[in-house]
């Protein structure tokens, strides 16, 4: 897992259930798998409570525990002026909201006019991004909240079954698709930049400038941003997007 080191002042027995429920947050969404994001903010929640708790108190639990009374336990961190602010009012107030979406929400979406789960999701995704920005800010001893975004955008494997790793090396396995597509799909598998050398080897594609003439068009179409060197490149939000609507059940056929 890339930059454990970010996270290396937590427990392992907290630390890898952190990571696990993240990214299933991350490769859940990314999939489209909805009311899985709920259930795995369900867990995070659980795991940030734990850490929460036992940095206040000078002493990590040895695995995570889920409080008789989540809610009352939430507001019982408030208690807590010795720790960072975020970890005293901000996210202990964050947690109930979306332990929420977990407990409840599911329920009045049977039978009603629209599906809000699509909704739910991005918002557990919203949070839990911003909660594990602030652990890494925070046990990382960051000040500048840019950089921990970059630690934890690292930290999100997104895992799409259209592209499938044999050690450091990815493919897209279906060979039909368009280079942009391929392009594409493999720098929304792998998180922050990716070194052009890279992902042209991933491609398997033979003609070199025609690949470096690809990346300055989607570049230019902020699908992606491309290094002034040329040696780095890295995927948009619209990039995203594009691959969302390209391929929004990421099934193979």
């Amino acid at each position: 897992m890339p930059h454990v080191h970010a996270l290396a002042n937590l427990p392992q027995g907290l630390r890898d259930p952190l990571l696990e429920e993240f990214n299933s947050i991350v490769r859940n969404y990314f999939e489209h798998r909805w009311f899985p994001t709920e259930l795995s903010g369900g867990k995070f929640c659980e795991i940030v409570y734990t850490i929460l708790d036992g940095h206040a108190k000078g002493s990590f639990a040895s695995a995570p525990s889920k409080p008789a009374n989540f809610v009352m336990s939430c507001r019982s961190l408030e208690n807590n002026v010795h720790v960072p602010r975020s970890f005293q009012i901000l996210i202990p107030r964050l947690l109930p909201g979306l332990y929420e979406i977990r407990n409840n929400r599911g329920v009045g979406h049977v039978g009603g006019d629209v599906d809000p789960n699509h909704m739910d999701a991005t918002v557990v995704l919203s949070l839990a991004n911003w909660i594990m920005a602030e652990l890494v800010r925070i046990f990382h001893g960051l000040t500048n909240v840019a950089e921990a975004q970059v630690l934890v955008d690292s930290l999100a494997e997104r895992k799409l079954p259209l592209v499938w790793q044999i050690g450091s090396i990815k493919r897209v396995l279906d060979p039909k698709l368009q280079l942009k597509d391929k392009v594409l799909l493999l720098l929304a598998a792998s998180p922050g930049i990716v070194a052009t050398k890279d992902l042209f080897h991933w491609t398997d594609y033979s003609n070199r400038i025609y690949f470096n003439k690809l990346l300055k068009e989607i570049h230019s179409e902020r699908l992606v941003e491309l290094s002034t060197d040329e040696k780095e490149v890295q995927l948009l939000p619209p990039g995203v997007r594009f691959v969302e609507r390209t391929f929004p059940t990421q099934v193979l056929k």
